[in-house]
């Protein structure tokens, strides 16, 4: 089964999947070891992992090749976070192409200007394209891809603009009719307020896609209840765990002179060993290695 069939599988059989932002193939095993459904190429992750703010500062290049790693390491469907795009509609075709040999299973392309600021960024610059210039964007990349399983999901910044519920669904409900086969609506609320409104106002023919990081709150059971949702991604958890378990462990070093206190609170080599799957390696050399 190809990986964008495997997605659509499994939104259908399970009705709402969840989706772990990856920044590495080790992240990515451990995200599929602890029971995701799918992996978000995220990349907010990619550019934190290089020191840079996600300002469409890393190239469609460096972010493929993170994926085609990641992608190398796990048997997860991918959904790959292509900003705006890397362009106009024509960068959008080339960019589907890429994208789909790669391996991956559905594409998220939002309505901002290239190049885009994050959305929960304060006082960050959210400049929305025209409708039409965005539906371009959608229709070409529904034309470009090969496999009619691969998923085109369209995101609209509206909200995040501060444009409003009424101008969000007008823009979402113009994306479906270009073609997109799902629909993400994101906040930079507190709470999930506008994004439960949104969905109960939602009346279009394709679900919707939630990424709850300001809204901690809205879990499992509430993001079901409204009935429309199919797909959840968490999407800077990763880098941010990681960051946490690090600074506080290169403190801990620096305060107590050396490791000897850490130490025992840190995974043993050996765990790294395992996920890097030594054990194979070894089998090899005692195989090959004459």
């Amino acid at each position: 089964m190809s990986n964008p069939k495997t997605l659509r599988r499994r939104m259908a059989d399970r009705g709402l999947v969840h989706i772990m932002a990856t920044h590495s193939p080790l992240s990515a095993v451990l995200a599929e070891e602890a029971g995701f459904d799918g992996l978000w190429a995220s990349g907010f992750e990619l550019s934190a992992l290089y020191g840079l703010a996600d300002m469409s500062l890393i190239t469609m290049t460096q972010h493929l090749d993170m994926l085609r790693a990641i992608a190398a390491r796990s048997s997860l469907p991918i959904v790959a976070d292509i900003d705006t795009g890397f362009g106009n509609a024509i960068n959008v075709v080339h960019a589907i192409r890429e994208y789909e040999r790669a391996g991956t299973a559905a594409v998220v392309i939002e309505d901002k200007t290239f190049p885009k600021v994050t959305s929960l960024a304060a006082d960050g610059r959210q400049e929305l394209l025209r409708i039409e210039e965005f539906q371009g964007k959608i229709a070409a990349a529904v034309a470009t891809r090969q496999d009619p399983d691969f998923l085109v999901i369209a995101r609209t910044e509206a909200l995040i603009a501060g444009l409003g519920e009424s101008e969000a669904l007008q823009r979402a409900t113009a994306y479906v009719e270009a073609g997109a086969d799902m629909i993400l609506i994101h906040s930079k609320k507190k709470t999930p307020d506008e994004i439960e409104s949104f969905a109960r106002a939602w009346k279009g023919a394709v679900p919707l896609v939630i990424v709850p990081n300001a809204y901690p709150e809205l879990d499992a059971a509430r993001i079901k209840a409204l009935g429309n949702i199919a797909m959840v991604i968490y999407g800077n958890y990763g880098i941010r765990a990681a960051t946490t378990a690090m600074q506080s462990a290169f403190r801990r070093i620096i305060a107590d002179g050396g490791v000897q206190n850490v130490h025992k609170d840190i995974v043993a080599v050996e765990e790294i060993f395992r996920l890097q799957d030594m054990d194979s390696v070894k089998k090899d050399e005692k195989r090959f290695l004459r």
